[in-house]
């Protein structure tokens, strides 16, 4: 065992031979319930999927979850596990990180899909833009062609002013 689950072992088994000092009168259901929440800390479940909640203690123990409450051992679980010095079983660390990692993923996820929609206005306002140049670059062409054809049909020589709709 690590250091770091004897330390927990030592929590939980204080905490509950401090329950058993203040309550002589521990029936074996609470003794089902702190050996089941035991092996739960401990991170091995033999029923359940390992996970530290109350559906799990009561299953592992065999109890009702009515049972579970009624028992003074439910109010010692739950100090023990809001105390900052008990570590949790790997499993139920391992489901927390899931659970931040599948946050991360959703949110990048939503900052792509706003990028991506950003990108795909100004791809549209660029195509707008370009289509516009070819356009007016096409309309050059004609008038440059128009122009061209004008000079080589004159007389050399010949002054002619330009159309005012021709030059813009």
């Amino acid at each position: 065992m690590t250091d770091s689950t004897n330390e927990t072992l030592l929590t939980i088994r204080t905490a509950f031979a401090r329950l058993a000092r203040e309550n002589p009168g521990l029936t074996d259901i609470d003794h089902k319930i702190m050996r089941a929440f035991e092996q739960l800390m401990l991170g091995r479940p033999e029923i359940t999927d390992g996970r530290t909640s109350a559906v799990n203690i009561c299953a592992e123990a065999g109890v009702s979850r009515a049972s579970y409450y009624r028992s003074p051992v439910a109010t010692v679980v739950k100090e023990i596990l809001g105390s900052p010095a008990v570590r949790r079983p790997e499993t139920d660390e391992l489901r927390e990180e899931i659970a931040r990692l599948k946050q991360s993923e959703a949110r990048l996820r939503r900052e792509k899909a706003v990028e991506i929609g950003e990108l795909r206005a100004t791809v549209a306002a660029y195509a707008n833009q370009i289509q516009i140049l070819a356009l007016r670059n096409a309309e050059l062409e004609t008038d440059s062609v128009r122009l061209h054809q004008a000079l080589s049909t004159a007389p050399p020589g010949t002054v002619s002013p330009l159309r005012r709709d021709a030059v813009r």
